[in-house]
């Protein structure tokens, strides 16, 4: 089976790294093969709105720029690839994110880590992976 249009959901944990080798060197076989990153930010305010948020003002401002020199890295790290690449930045509940991005493009294969929540934000949200592995139409490579 030949995937030509690779989503990689990376979430910065040691499995979501893993999981961007293993796509990038599935991509190295042919160049014609698209590579996609994303990142989904789930910032407090988007889990209880912001009335209910006690962090400093600019808490969010500080994780939104770490997370974009998170993602110059990757864009860095898979420069030298033969490969269309594209990294991308996303906003709020990680799984439905994945997923509504999924559908929205032309997608032949997920691939994630297994874990890569924390203990507290895995208890409220649940694990990404297995409600991605649940829902998604296509097929999904989770890599441990």
């Amino acid at each position: 089976m030949c995937f030509q249009h690779v989503l990689v959901a990376y979430d910065g944990s040691n499995l979501s790294k893993k999981a961007l080798k293993k796509a990038a060197e599935y991509a190295k076989r042919d160049p014609d093969i698209a590579l996609e990153v994303i990142h989904v930010l789930y910032l407090p305010s988007s889990i209880m709105g912001s009335a209910f948020v006690v962090a400093p003002p600019t808490y969010e401002e500080e994780i939104e720029q770490e997370t974009k020199q998170m993602l110059q890295e990757i864009r860095e790290e898979l420069k030298e690839l033969p490969n269309p690449v594209k990294v991308e930045l996303l906003k709020g509940n990680p799984a439905e994110q994945i997923l509504k991005h999924t559908e929205a493009g032309n997608y032949d294969l997920i691939v994630m880590g297994s874990r890569g929540l924390g203990p507290i934000r895995e208890f409220i949200l649940g694990s990404v992976s297995h409600n991605v592995v649940q829902r998604a139409k296509i097929p999904v490579l989770i890599v441990k």
